[in-house]
């Protein structure tokens, strides 16, 4: 393959590789990408073509040549989506780092663990009751997969136990439960595909120290609590909408 241009190849001290040739009529161009990939290449190639006319920098004008560089191009093309199609398959979530916190709902109601159901409820704790408030163990995490949105996916473990809450299916409606996880090592590495995913929540901060919390399994379902006139008192799910139900919380960090 032979060029007819002043073009030079260029290297920095961070092995970076650039291109770069000097056009006619004092135009110029500088392309630039770490590492060279034939489809660069390729690219190259063809953009300096149509810029230059087909004048001054030529490909010897061999058809066979330039239809093995553009299919060369689309196979590359083709291999990187079905490799970052199966990397996102197999992505997962990875624990990052716990805190301890406590949340209250609009209406200052802590929630409050009831051992003989074993269900989180919604209460007015008064002055010396406030120590019935659940203090939880939040882990946060991180994911190589962007987020449409700004919600940083945790897991809410009650302090002092195993338990940790989770979404899943009653009755066909994503409910809220608290289940025993024996093994905590489970939660530092969750596959996106894994039922595993039912202990994650998105957690979408709206002002300070106000998030929502929104099932990272079933989504569009977030954790809420009834109205204090309303004997509900059970932390559960709901969609965003629905009546006489609080979906934002303030979460307090305790270190």
């Amino acid at each position: 393959m032979e060029f007819e241009s002043n073009c030079s190849l260029m290297k920095n001290t961070s092995a970076s590789v650039a291109w770069s040739s000097k056009l006619p009529q004092g135009l110029d161009v500088e392309i630039s990408h770490h590492p060279i990939t034939l489809r660069c290449v390729a690219n190259l190639i063809i953009a300096m073509e149509r810029l230059n006319g087909g004048k001054g920098f030529t490909l010897r004008r061999d058809e066979s040549l330039l239809n093995f560089l553009l299919e060369s191009a689309v196979e590359v093309l083709e291999l990187e989506s079905v490799r970052t199609e199966a990397s996102s398959r197999a992505a997962g979530f990875s624990s990052k780092g716990e805190y301890e916190c406590s949340v209250t709902d609009s209406e200052n109601k802590c929630w409050v663990l009831n051992e003989g159901s074993m269900e989180l409820h919604a209460m007015m704790l008064q002055g010396g009751s406030s120590y019935h408030k659940v203090h939880l163990n939040l882990s946060t995490y991180i994911t190589p997969v962007p987020s449409e949105t700004k919600a940083r996916p945790v897991a809410l473990g009650i302090k002092g136990s195993n338990l940790y809450l989770s979404c899943i299916t009653s009755e066909g409606t994503p409910t809220l439960h608290l289940e025993e996880v024996a093994d905590k090592e489970q939660l530092k590495s969750i596959n996106h595909e894994s039922d595993m995913v039912r202990f994650l929540f998105y957690k979408q901060d709206t002002g300070v120290d106000i998030s929502t919390l929104e099932s990272a399994h079933y989504r569009n379902w977030f954790i809420s609590t009834a109205l204090q006139q309303d004997n509900t008192k059970m932390v559960n799910m709901c969609q965003r909408a629905t009546p006489n139900r609080f979906t934002t919380f303030t979460v307090q960090r305790h270190n």
